[in-house]
């Protein structure tokens, strides 16, 4: 998903947006771990979702965004 795609969901679609991802990302690394992964670089597409989601997340604690009506 793109940043500009997840500065327009609201902050639940991006609570359960991210609770997906970190699950998928513990089925990936279940599957690295039994060396089933076909394509490594899932792990680190996943892990870089993560990171923009939680910041998107921070950026409406801090005010710097403001939740839609």
């Amino acid at each position: 998903m793109k940043r500009e795609e997840l500065k327009e969901l609201s902050i639940d679609e991006l609570k359960s947006r991210l609770i997906d991802v970190q699950k998928e990302l513990e089925k990936l690394k279940f599957q690295k771990a039994l060396q089933q992964l076909e394509n490594p670089l899932q792990l680190r597409y996943l892990r870089k979702e993560i990171a923009q989601i939680k910041t998107v997340l921070n950026e409406f604690e801090l005010g710097i965004r403001q939740a839609e009506a």
